[in-house]
């Protein structure tokens, strides 16, 4: 079962994403870890990327295909995948379609968790992270146990930088210029479910387990 999760910044399709990897024991694969992981060890496709993703812009296709078909193709993902974070654009999801069909392979769902932008700004400037370790908070959904500070490490958190809410508003129109035609992209397909992201997170994955099911 080949999943790619659709949705805005902050949307929540990050998290769904895991629990659907968890549930049916697929890999979650998310270019945001990726891209993070690159910058956390100071490479140069960390730095690049970082520029980007700074100014709340997404990263360019040359930076991101390769990795993302190199990923795909290795053992674990025998059994499928949910993508989370590619495509973001129309020319990558030819890229992908093309790639996969090669393989004689194809995307099964293309699930599409709706948000409205106003509550996805709320959303992400409550975010907090810790650099040192990568773990993450919200300041009313998983807060700290000690304000300011992650209970993994005792490290300070911090308000990232492509969280702020000016930039936050930048991404969202960046994302309805660039990634919206992917809805109709994947309706074209067939493939495109749409599931109500301002519900709680459970009942999310409840509605996507009903699809996938």
């Amino acid at each position: 079962m080949k999943i790619i999760m659709l949705g805005a910044p902050g949307a929540g399709k990050g998290t769904q994403a895991k629990l659907i990897a968890e549930k049916y024991r697929i890999p979650h694969i998310s270019t945001g870890d990726i891209f993070r992981a690159n910058i956390k060890n100071g490479t140069e496709l960390g730095r690049e990327a970082k520029k980007y993703m700074d100014q709340g812009l997404l990263v360019p296709d040359e930076l991101t295909v390769k990795i993302l078909l190199d990923r795909v193709s290795q053992e674990d993902c025998g059994n499928g995948y949910v993508l989370d974070g590619f495509p973001r654009t129309i020319p990558q999801a030819q890229v992908l379609e093309e790639a996969l069909n090669k393989l004689g392979e194809k995307i099964d769902y293309a699930i599409d968790v709706d948000v409205p932008d106003e509550n996805i700004v709320r959303r992400m400037s409550g975010r907090r992270a810790c650099l040192k370790c990568g773990a993450t908070y919200h300041l009313e959904h998983i807060p700290p146990k000690k304000e300011g500070v992650c209970d993994v490490c005792g490290s300070n958190l911090v308000l990232r930088d492509d969280d702020q809410p000016e930039t936050v508003k930048n991404r969202l129109k960046v994302y309805h210029e660039q990634t919206q035609p992917l809805i109709d992209f994947y309706t074209k397909k067939g493939v495109l479910r749409t599931v109500d992201g301002t519900q709680d997170m459970q009942d999310v994955f409840r509605m996507i387990t009903e699809i996938l099911d």
